[in-house]
């Protein structure tokens, strides 16, 4: 779509009206996910709940042009644009909606590119934490957040041995060093674990990542970082069914650990220090006092 970019802002806009209230995620499956590498651009509908779409923020116009001119080289050059693919995923009534890469699709868009590549991921829904409730198996879990401190953040921090090299292509994150034996320990114990993410991962490749460590989680959050309005009383649902399932939640941070209580909200904070034994180490003996004491 060529034009000025009062002509584009109206497009974008009318999009939002067209698809905001109406769409729904709905799990694209495993193969959908393998083979679709590429979509039209017109089956692709900007996100209500982006900056990109609001009219306070709106597209960045100079970022569009940018992309719009990286095309343009690397089609002179006879090389693929927009390496990187945008993040979608499928909704009804049809197409996909954009997590991540508005701008890159807004200059495929105005430069009349017909498909552009994606990725495509299925989120983890309200609708799924009921399903990881009614199937999980024990009365007390622990929380770890994945991009603070279940994944590697600098290349020189202390990390697990890689995955034979295939699998690398594939599962690119590097866990922690020492997290799949706090994950077999916490498994042993009769832990329900969940992990959660404001990354746009599929649930399901969460789950096979760890399971390439021969370790289990038993729910996957993703996508927490979204933007989106949450109904009120199914937020109270989820809340309530997590604290009647479980009467004692352990989170465990980079810091510390909080041992929370969820009848009496008692809280009970246990801080892991600085001292020469790894992370993990010591986020264990913090947990085998729990075990000891009750």
């Amino acid at each position: 779509m060529a034009g000025s970019n009062t002509a584009f802002e109206e497009f974008i806009a009318s999009e939002v009206k067209k698809y905001k209230g109406i769409y729904v995620p709905v799990k694209a499956g495993m193969l959908r996910r393998a083979l679709i590498r590429q979509a039209p651009c017109s089956s692709l509908h900007p996100n209500p709940d982006d900056e990109f779409c609001s009219p306070q923020v709106g597209p960045n116009h100079r970022i569009i042009a940018e992309y719009m001119e990286l095309y343009r080289q690397q089609r002179f050059n006879n090389q693929p644009y927009c390496e990187e693919p945008l993040t979608v995923e499928k909704i009804r009534p049809n197409g996909y909606l954009i997590l991540n890469g508005h701008h890159r699709w807004a200059a495929a868009l105005r430069m009349g590119y017909s498909k552009i590549p994606i990725e495509i991921v299925d989120l983890t829904q309200e609708t799924d934490i009921k399903t990881i409730l009614k199937n999980s198996r024990h009365d007390k879990r622990v929380t770890l957040d994945l991009d603070e401190v279940v994944f590697c953040q600098q290349a020189d921090e202390p990390a697990e041995q890689p995955l034979p090299f295939f699998l690398r292509k594939i599962y690119k994150q590097q866990l922690r060093r020492g997290i799949p034996a706090l994950l077999h320990y916490l498994n042993k114990q009769k832990y329900d674990v969940w992990v959660y993410s404001a990354g746009y991962y599929s649930a399901d490749y969460i789950q096979r990542l760890f399971r390439k460590y021969g370790v289990h989680v038993t729910g996957a959050v993703t996508g927490t970082g979204r933007k989106k309005a949450q109904n009120a009383e199914l937020k109270r649902e989820l809340e309530a069914l997590i604290t009647a399932k479980y009467p004692e939640t352990v989170h465990i941070d980079n810091k510390s650990v909080l041992r929370i209580f969820s009848q009496t909200k008692a809280v009970e904070d246990y801080t892991l220090g600085d001292g020469t034994e790894a992370w993990s180490m010591r986020v264990l003996d913090v947990m085998k006092t729990f075990e000891n004491h009750g």
